[in-house]
């Protein structure tokens, strides 16, 4: 049985392409980050600790002291939002704003609780 190069190429194509989706999927994350503070748990608690700063401070904060307070607060777990910045604390105020529409700035916030 003689085989013609194409029907060569044909072959080795199709392993080599199994062999590349197979490398490809065995380097993708497969499970969740232990310190993944994407998750829609690990946003609600850091807004409960945003809320609680607010409410302790009696709203009278700027965006830079709510971050530095929120940071030195008991509950905030500097292993598991090690990435958390001021952009981070701008687009969780910004997304709370959006679901709460009648607060537009810090002192609204305090209002409302």
């Amino acid at each position: 049985m003689e085989l013609d190069t194409s029907t060569l190429m044909l072959i080795f194509f199709i392993i080599f392409f199994v062999i590349s989706v197979w490398k490809i999927y065995a380097f993708l994350p497969n499970k969740q980050l232990a310190d993944d503070d994407t998750t829609k748990s690990s946003q609600d608690e850091l807004i409960n600790i945003i809320l609680k700063v607010i409410k302790n401070h009696d709203g009278d904060l700027t965006n830079e002291e709510l971050f530095h307070k929120v940071q030195d607060d008991d509950s905030f777990d500097h292993q598991h939002f090690w990435r958390f910045n001021q952009n981070k604390l701008n687009q969780l105020l910004n997304h709370y704003y959006l679901e709460n529409p009648d607060t537009n700035s810090i002192k609204d916030i305090y209002k409302n609780l």
